[in-house]
């Protein structure tokens, strides 16, 4: 067997705890394999670059949050971006996981493992990797331990997605982060499966966060640094429970906590829990890499988009309207109405007609021709610019955005979510000539999707980011080939890894 499966009427605090410590010393089986290892590297490269480059466009929260960190500091502690000023490991977490995640650009799951019937379609992302960097610097690891326990946060946070929807009772995604974090970080540092036990209790206990930060006409730095508020919370309880404090035990059949509050049991929790400890089936692996800056739940129009511009380039000029369809989740929180309208950054990245418009304008001006989608992903990938000052209001984007409607596709739809992104578009031409993009369902970076050449995109993604993260003369390639060795970095090597010479470029808010 490579999965440890955790029954409802068992403990599964303590469970999760006990698969933590025994995965970290290796002894539930051959472990993850080369295919798992090298997927967590990538999306490690890929959620660092995009916190290091939210840093040098100074980004408010990152920003705010790294100069509260540096005003923390502890000798043994752990490193944020850019510096080489150890500081407490929750501070370090919460500037550090604030940054990663201020684009939205870092990789998201989706819940869904139909093979085990555990269809919860819970979304994250891979917001908790400094929590693992954190720990692996205050205890002097190296990096394949710092790699095999990303694994761990994914394999937790992702598995407790397919079975809980946190969204559907309006508490936040960071839950299952932070519960993951949690648990390995006192793996980390050599705890036990009850001190685990005791953190796990203590976050679900006394920290859950609503999703109230994603709601109102304009989001605010709350809806970006929710992660990284949950994940120093996780690691203060777990700090506390290394040192002794005793939380709630037996937390997901606790007649009082959140979990059986919502879903009521006979006494037991909702849920059974698979956790994989070896072979190629692991969480990460259904993980989709976000291929430039935008909402997940935008990516089937964008690849609808990009699929258009090939067989038709320079459609865009000609546009009368714009007919998009979809599903739930994704009409209610990206065709919100208050969205049509943006004005920040965050409420923009969260708007199907602006994130759209965007791209598409990007195409007209620039009068591409390609013959296939992967140069178009490189050559017109939504970036920090986008999203900007003049960005929000570019009267060519208000234009189309004006053209385009987004509309409930129905139950046709939602029943292929979220195994998919299931999308269409119809663009209807001055002349009355009709364009359909056709039912997409694995647009590029979808864990499905297999006509995308992920890496020579991520590539580009890593470059484009690298090249506003580093300093003026900096070697970006050179950088980037160096946080792709993680997984061989000794102790020593894994201490510096975030001292980086980031650049101070002008703020894009």
């Amino acid at each position: 067997m490579s999965t440890v499966v955790l029954g409802r009427n068992t403990n599964q605090a303590l469970g999760i705890g006990q698969f933590a410590v025994d995965f970290l010393a290796g002894t539930l089986g051959s472990g993850p394999s080369p295919a798992v290892l090298e997927r967590v590297r990538m999306f490690h490269t890929d959620a660092l670059l995009c916190g290091a480059s939210a840093l040098a466009l100074q980004t408010n929260a990152p920003c705010l949050l790294r100069a509260e960190a540096l005003t923390y500091a502890d000798t043994s502690g752990a490193f944020v971006f850019g510096s080489s000023v150890r500081v407490k490991a929750e501070k370090a977490v919460v500037a550090n996981s604030s940054a990663v995640r201020e684009w939205d650009s870092n990789g998201t799951n989706f819940g869904f493992n139909p093979s085990l019937g555990h269809v919860a379609g819970e979304f994250g992302h891979n917001d908790y990797y400094p929590v693992v960097i954190a720990a692996c610097q205050e205890q002097g690891l190296d990096g394949a331990t710092a790699l095999r326990a990303m694994v761990l946060v994914d394999e937790i946070r992702g598995r407790l997605a397919e079975v809980f929807s946190l969204k559907t009772y309006k508490i936040d995604h960071v839950v299952h982060g932070a519960i993951a974090s949690a648990t390995v970080y006192v793996a980390l540092h050599g705890g036990t499966a009850e001190q685990a036990e005791s953190a796990i209790g203590m976050f679900v206990a006394h920290y859950i966060p609503w999703r109230a930060i994603r709601a109102g006409k304009q989001l605010s730095d709350s809806k970006g640094a929710s992660a990284a508020i949950s994940a120093e919370a996780a690691v203060l309880c777990a700090k506390r429970a290394l040192n002794g404090f005793v939380g709630p035990k037996d937390i997901f059949r606790n007649p009082e906590s959140m979990f059986r509050q919502f879903e009521p049991t006979d006494g037991s929790s909702p849920f059974d829990l698979h956790l994989s400890h070896s072979g190629d089936d692991f969480a990460v692996m259904g993980m989709h890499f976000k291929l430039g800056l935008y909402e997940h739940q935008s990516a089937g129009a964008l690849q609808g988009a990009l699929d258009l511009l090939v067989s038709s380039p320079g459609f865009v000029s000609n546009v009368k309207s714009i007919v998009v369809k979809a599903y739930e989740p994704a009409f209610g929180i990206i065709g919100d109405p208050a969205k049509r309208d943006p004005h920040t950054r965050q409420s923009a990245d969260h708007s199907m007609v602006y994130i759209l418009s965007t791209l598409l304008r990007k195409a007209s001006s620039l009068g591409l021709a390609a013959s296939n989608t992967d140069e178009l992903w490189k050559a017109l990938m939504l970036a920090p610019v986008d999203y900007g000052k003049d960005a929000l209001v570019d009267p060519a984007t208000r234009a189309l955005m004006a053209k385009i409607s987004f509309e409930h596709g129905g139950p046709e739809y939602d029943a292929k979510y979220p195994d998919g992104i299931p999308t269409s578009m119809v663009v209807t031409l001055n002349d009355g000539t009709t364009l359909d993009s056709g039912f997409v369902m694995y647009p590029g970076g979808h864990a499905r999707n297999t006509t995308a050449n992920l890496g020579s995109i991520l590539a580009h993604k890593w470059n484009l980011l690298g090249s506003l993260a580093f300093a003026d003369g900096s070697d970006v390639a050179a950088n980037v080939d160096r946080l792709n060795t993680i997984g061989s970095m000794s102790a020593s090597e894994l201490m510096g890894i975030y001292q980086l010479d980031l650049a101070s470029r002008e703020a894009v808010d």
